[in-house]
């Protein structure tokens, strides 16, 4: 599904960032299990969607991706420890990941939980140990304060409770994208930001470009429940129909699919018409909104 440059582009990050990943966690002085269940996961596969934002867009700027390395792999992580979470007994219950075993049903859940616990912790780490030659002490802030408001309360752990509080419930279509916002919408928001604050950006540039990944995680999030009628589970490495088993709301549901394609669409239009107004090179960010849009996985 990947076209034109984008192809190339995210063979030679996904490529670097795993690398990096797996460097990352192999020289930490740890018990072996552990390092051997983070690892897991990370290494489970996956689009990258999320590194791929961070790497794209200060490519926009017509910097060097690379300088996103070290945030693009933190992302990685808080979004790796949220899926190992998000498989337990506790929560979703999934047997499957990405076509392989879940974490928790390879290692256990007590080692499944504390490696989602160890991925979150060091992603923060990581982003802390960013080079002084890189970014200021003062962005560095900010991208650890944007990503513990992205990951927390006030992100993506608050959109998944709000989403286990919806389950049995007939949901309205704005309490649904509360949900979305939060539990999808915010880390990929942050993807997005974190390229731009180390390109340095401008506000109005910010402001757009958030805009953008607003309505990008929308996208992201209408396909996700459109695949799970219509994908196909070899696909997808998961069973379909898993919303419909858990008796959660999804646009399909309240819109019809035809409505929820259709809603896919202007989201997909307005995060592009963001996209226009930076002023950058953003041809790499427009295919990858185009592949959340066209995915089969």
């Amino acid at each position: 599904m990947e076209t034109g440059q984008l192809e190339a582009f995210a063979k030679q990050y996904k490529q670097l960032l795993e690398s990096n990943l797996r460097s990352l966690v192999g020289k930490l002085d740890a018990p072996a299990i552990i390092k051997e269940s983070m690892i897991y996961s990370l290494e489970a596969g996956g689009k990258r969607i999320r590194p791929l934002l961070v790497f794209a867009t200060i490519d926009a700027f017509g910097m060097d991706p690379k300088k996103g390395l070290s945030a693009a792999a933190a992302i990685e992580m808080i979004h790796t420890y949220s899926l190992i979470h998000d498989d337990l007994p506790s929560m979703d219950n999934d047997d499957l990941r990405r076509g392989k075993p879940t974490n928790h049903k390879v290692f256990g859940d007590a080692v499944a939980t504390l490696a989602g616990d160890a991925l979150l912790t060091y992603s923060f780490e990581v982003l802390g140990n960013i080079p002084n030659d890189s970014i200021t002490a003062e962005t560095r802030l900010k991208l650890i304060v944007e990503m513990a408001k992205a990951a927390g309360t006030e992100g993506m752990v608050g959109g998944q409770v709000a989403d286990m509080e919806g389950e049995g419930k007939s949901l309205t279509l704005q309490e649904l994208e509360y949900i979305h916002i939060h539990k999808t919408g915010k880390l990929l928001g942050f993807s997005v930001l974190a390229g731009a604050l180390i390109a340095g950006a401008n506000q109005s540039q910010i402001e757009s470009l958030s805009a953008f990944a607003h309505h990008l995680g929308l996208a992201f999030q209408i396909q996700d429940d459109i695949l799970d009628v219509v994908g196909n589970e070899q696909e997808i490495g998961k069973p379909v129909g898993s919303d419909t088993t858990n008796s959660k709301s999804t646009y399909p549901k309240l819109l019809s699919l035809d409505g929820a394609k259709a809603s896919l669409r202007e989201q997909t239009h307005r995060a592009k018409e963001n996209l226009a107004k930076t002023g950058l090179n953003t041809t790499l960010l427009m295919e990858i909104t185009d592949l959340v849009a066209s995915r089969n996985h």
